[in-house]
């Protein structure tokens, strides 16, 4: 009789627990991730031209566009760091030097741009998740959803008195006065007029044609996107052991989609970095910040928008210590954080292989070349050299 008993008993068990596990799997496998399409988005109201994106890539790479014509878009999305930077947060105007050798020039007055440099690769895919096909007018940028597409994005730089308009020049007049400035150089004007036809050197252009150049740095050819076209080779057995364990973990409850994003808020609360003189709460102050994207990762340490995880297994690690209760930010309080938190089942034994799964989604196949020279004859990528 107690034999028996304890059959029942075990048998319940593991009926309990193939139950528990099958809601796991069905509430995960509403979520998907995917390839990213093969042709490239662009609005209707700024088609592609390949004399677009050559004006809006020199203009990406000219110091011009700032206040002191000392920084340029690229100064912190170079393409060597794959188009973000390894610094964890920023120094724009009235700094100097390249990479982790860049510093601010002395006197300075000019604080750190307060969060990490997000990669520009794939931005063209912004807002395309799980849930919905992209569209470039209203796609999501920044770490605090300030902008909706990338010509709204192109401006926001320009206009921020620690990125490139530094204290000289009042925010609204920076615009104005950039157009001023490229009006006056003849061979602007060429390619303006070649791109959008006479009298077309305005600001709407100028972020039409920077938009137009980021749409073309695209990456969607990577070992994850062949494995998901259908080729079974381009993955190994562990990475596909790794992309398990990813959904297993509950990673894929934010970063789904073809961007491994979801392009929404949540509370997770990484440690601030000390480099700024307040703290940084985000989104309408609630502590929130935009999901990052998850695509070429290798290239775009540190993370977070605090920058403060080095590695990819720091990453992972952090996500293991929020589920078990540790709040690496002592200014954020427990209640706050995400409930999708709750799910995450992040074992120590698993990251290795959720590393090595992301190592996957990298692809280097996007334009890496920097112009030779920019029309307004200051240096390519601004103070970098």
């Amino acid at each position: 009789m107690l034999r028996i008993l304890l059959m029942v008993l075990f048998f319940g068990f593991i009926s309990c627990q193939n139950k528990k596990e099958k809601e796991v799997i069905e509430e995960d496998d509403s979520l998907v991730v995917s390839a990213l399409p093969l042709d490239i988005p662009f609005p209707e109201n700024n088609p592609h031209s390949k004399e677009n994106a050559d004006l809006g890539k020199l203009l990406f790479f000219d110091p011009i566009l700032s206040g002191n014509k000392d920084v340029a878009c690229a100064t912190c999305h170079h393409p060597e760091f794959g188009f973000a930077e390894n610094l964890e947060i920023s120094i724009g105007v009235n700094g100097h030097g390249f990479g982790s050798k860049r510093q601010f020039n002395s006197p300075n007055e000019i604080p750190f741009v307060k969060r990490n440099s997000q990669a520009i690769v794939n931005v063209a895919f912004n807002g395309f998740n799980s849930e919905s096909e992209v569209n470039p007018n209203s796609a999501p940028m920044f770490w605090d959803l300030r902008a909706e597409s990338l010509e709204k994005q192109a401006l926001e730089p320009i206009k921020t008195m620690e990125e490139m308009r530094g204290k000289s020049i009042e925010e609204h007049e920076i615009l104005d006065l950039v157009v001023k400035r490229i009006k006056l150089i003849k061979e602007y004007n060429m390619l303006f007029e070649k791109a959008f036809g006479k009298n077309a050197v305005n600001i709407d252009n100028l972020s039409k044609a920077i938009a137009t150049y980021e749409r073309t740095i695209v990456a969607n050819n990577s070992r994850f996107d062949k494995y998901m076209r259908g080729d079974a080779t381009a993955l190994s057995y562990n990475e596909i052991e790794g992309m398990k364990a990813f959904r297993k973990a509950g990673c894929i409850n934010c970063h789904n989609g073809p961007m491994f994003s979801d392009f929404k808020q949540h509370v997770l609360a990484p440690k601030a970095n000390e480099k700024l003189t307040f703290f940084d709460d985000g989104i309408n102050k609630t502590n929130g910040f935009r999901t990052p994207s998850l695509r070429n990762l290798r290239l775009t340490a540190p993370y977070m928008h605090s920058g403060k995880l080095k590695t990819l297994t720091n990453v992972l690690e952090f996500y293991e210590d929020l589920a078990g209760g540790t709040i690496a930010e002592s200014k954020i309080n427990p209640e706050q954080i995400d409930p999708l938190v709750k799910k995450l089942k992040v074992n120590f034994k698993d990251i290795s292989a959720i590393v090595e799964f992301l190592g996957t989604l990298n692809d280097e196949s996007y334009d890496k070349s920097i112009p030779e020279k920019v029309p307004s004859g200051l240096k390519v990528g601004g103070e970098i050299y």
